[in-house]
């Protein structure tokens, strides 16, 4: 995994920074797990735009992830590597034994040809799913359930990572990305290792028409808006827009938002910093 730089023979590539994508093995999908997406372009039902900043980009299909890694104690062989336009993370092909063929979140590492099996007595390697009841204490882990059988949720973005830090009866408390240290049940699921495309957050698109291809459209800054518009906006020439806050007038820049009351807060041992 490397990052390299373009030489400025145009301005958009001037600053530009991409990926070497060295963990690439094929640039075309399994076809039977591939179905058509459709664009909103950030409109409705009724044509009316909801969605601000959104239209355009390139097609692209969607790739059917297994998220739940239910196959247990069936081995299979890592087929591909494979680039994914729906997510920042590398997807890799899984071939099982029985000759279903199902997609995942790549970790960090992984090899064509390698072995990964998930289920309960398997070993903590690289690629590997595993309930948190058996996976050793301090180690690294990714794609992480919140309530078992429903599919990772945590980690699974490209570079993150979480930790197994602790056991607690039926609780497992998982270090997260954000710093948060949270309780799950031990009978969630999780992958050994972080995430692959690490390197994702040091690139530079280098021009605006490359968000224009990721399908986001141009962001108006609230503090040009007019005071019809946003909070922030209005005043004569280069003014102050005020106290930083959202459209409806949500503080923002430290104002917490989560309700005091939330079922879920006894389940934080320690909030993100």
């Amino acid at each position: 995994m490397s990052v390299r730089k373009l030489k400025p023979i145009t301005p958009g590539q001037r600053f530009r920074v991409v990926n070497n994508f060295e963990e690439i093995t094929t640039n075309k999908p399994e076809k039977s797990l591939t179905v058509g997406i459709s664009k909103s372009g950030g409109r409705n039902q009724t044509g009316k735009m909801t969605m601000r900043y959104t239209g355009g980009g390139h097609k692209k299909k969607y790739r059917i992830i297994d998220f739940k890694r239910n196959k247990a104690n069936v081995e299979a062989t890592v087929k591909t590597v494979e680039y994914d336009p729906n997510r920042t993370a590398f997807i890799a092909l899984l071939e099982y034994a029985d000759g279903e063929k199902r997609y995942i979140i790549a970790p960090n590492g992984i090899k064509v040809d390698q072995k990964v099996v998930s289920g309960e007595s398997v070993e903590p390697n690289i690629g590997n799913a595993m309930k948190l009841k058996n996976i050793p204490l301090g180690t690294v882990i990714s794609c992480v359930e919140m309530k078992p059988g429903q599919g990772a949720i945590l980690a699974r973005s490209a570079g993150s990572s979480a930790q197994l830090t602790s056991r607690d009866g039926k609780y497992a408390i998982i270090k997260l990305p954000s710093g948060e240290s949270r309780m799950i049940l031990t009978e969630c699921m999780a992958m050994i290792g972080s995430v692959s495309n690490s390197d994702h957050q040091l690139t530079v698109s280098g021009k605006a028409g490359r968000s224009r291809w990721l399908g986001r459209r141009p962001r108006t800054r609230p503090v040009v808006m007019n005071p019809v518009d946003h909070p922030m906006g209005g005043g004569e020439g280069r003014s102050s827009g005020g106290h930083p806050r959202s459209r409806n007038g949500m503080p923002a820049k430290g104002y917490k938002t989560r309700k005091k009351n939330k079922v879920s807060n006894r389940y934080i041992v320690s909030k993100r910093k």
